[in-house]
């Protein structure tokens, strides 16, 4: 049941955002639909993938877009809308790709998946958290990726901020 309940959350908030011409509205309706998939996440029993959602797009992408469209939502006094009025391209896409992919779930054959042929009926008290293996295996096996991947990451942060910074005028 909970599942439904996110899955239409995800949905209906998914549409506002993108049938709405206001940018702030569209950016509060991103953050009930990123909420919502984070909450599927976790009723998959996928822990770790459920806190990265958290983490890295609610707590990071959607603050920087909330935070840029609240910082310049202000242009001489009219609210920065959205220019886009080519909906009827927009719903024939969108229509043709929930085609594609209700035919695609109807067609596979997901019964023949190995991981469900070997399940148990009490598959709830099997489950463990994914965290621990995954931090261990990112400390181990993977930790010069990983770190590179922090540098490079940093690298990044000092030169957007060295581009934000303002220049003094010689």
């Amino acid at each position: 049941m909970l599942f439904y309940i996110f899955a239409v959350l995800a949905i209906l908030s998914a549409g506002y955002m993108v049938l709405t011409r206001n940018l702030l509205y569209a950016g509060f309706s991103l953050l009930i639909t990123l909420l919502s998939v984070a909450g599927i996440y976790v009723l998959l029993f996928a822990d770790f993938v459920a806190v990265v959602q958290l983490m890295v797009y609610v707590g990071g992408v959607l603050v920087l877009i909330l935070f840029g469209i609240m910082l310049s939502s202000r242009v001489r006094d009219k609210s920065v809308l959205s220019e886009s009025g080519n909906k009827v391209w927009g719903t024939l896409v969108g229509g043709l790709i929930l085609m594609g992919l209700c035919y695609t779930i109807l067609h596979a054959n997901i019964s023949a998946l190995p991981w469900l042929q070997t399940t148990e009926l009490n598959v709830l008290g099997l489950q463990k958290s994914t965290v621990q293996s995954i931090g261990i295996k990112l400390m181990t096996d993977v930790v010069v990726p990983f770190e590179l991947a922090s540098l490079l990451l940093l690298i990044a942060l000092m030169g957007a901020a060295y581009i934000a910074t303002d220049k003094p005028k010689a």
